[in-house]
């Protein structure tokens, strides 16, 4: 059996954990969620990280104090380094979060999107287990997170909720708060995601959609609206997704790393 790992959640309004079962896909512990301190600065958010690591170290099935600590963080990052910072303080630009963040725990951090973990996630357990090729991983919620997965591997830091859609940046008419802000009913808003569907459907031909994000829990109310080519279905993972995405790209990660005293 694979050895258990902490998956890290870091979001514009928590931060949650687990312990994750990478072989299964499962939270074997959690989530345990705090707050995501307001600014999120980097001392501040790594502190709150540590409290939610903290809660996992003695319990049983814990992973050993020098595995690596898998995390999603909201912003594109490349090379360890952050290039965006989503609802989160703009002092996490070009912070080298694996290191600043390893240093404050004292064990190897990965770091990956949010958006890639939950992608990562559902690919491998969720409603995109065992399908080979394109699958696009699209969660709608404050903005519009993409996650583009080819034969199980990921192409990282995808923006397709920036394809302009109308006119619009996507994510300014389509994703889910944007619907709250409009005011627009089920079948109105179906129509602007059959719009943006079919944009991304051109653009990559993928063989399954998989939506996401909280609205996911309320699919039918638009996606047996949308007439696409490629089959679309909600998310099966939830909330879940992004803990143990960051656990998985953890444990991927850590196979063919040095460990973390050896880069020090």
């Amino acid at each position: 059996m694979t050895e258990t790992l902490i998956g890290i959640d870091i979001g514009g309004t928590g931060i949650k954990g687990g312990i994750v079962d990478p072989d299964q896909g499962i939270l074997l512990a959690g989530p345990v969620q705090v707050p995501t301190p307001q600014p999120a600065t980097p001392t501040a958010v790594a502190e709150a990280v540590a409290q939610v690591v903290d809660s996992f170290t003695h319990l049983p099935g814990a992973p050993d104090r020098h595995a690596p600590i898998g995390m999603a963080f909201p912003g594109i990052i490349r090379h360890g380094v952050v290039r965006s910072a989503a609802n989160v303080d703009d002092g996490w630009l070009e912070t080298d979060i694996i290191t600043f963040l390893g240093d404050r725990l004292g064990r190897r951090v990965e770091v990956i999107n949010d958006a890639d973990a939950a992608g990562l996630a559902e690919s491998r357990y969720g409603a995109g287990a065992g399908i080979t090729g394109t699958i696009l991983v699209i969660t709608l919620g404050t903005g519009i997170g993409s996650a583009f997965i080819f034969d199980g591997q990921l192409v990282p830091n995808t923006e397709l909720g920036h394809l302009e859609v109308d006119g619009c940046d996507a994510e300014t008419i389509a994703s889910a708060v944007a619907r709250e802000r409009h005011g627009l009913p089920w079948v109105e808003y179906s129509g602007v995601l059959q719009r943006y569907f079919s944009h991304v459907e051109f653009l990559f031909s993928p063989e399954l959609f998989i939506v996401g994000g909280g609205i996911s829990q309320r699919a039918d109310e638009f996606l047996p609206q949308l007439s696409l080519r490629t089959p679309v279905v909600p998310a099966r993972l939830l909330n879940d997704a992004g803990i143990i995405g960051a656990a998985l790209h953890g444990h991927r990660t850590h196979l063919s790393a040095p460990t973390w005293t050896e880069v020090r």
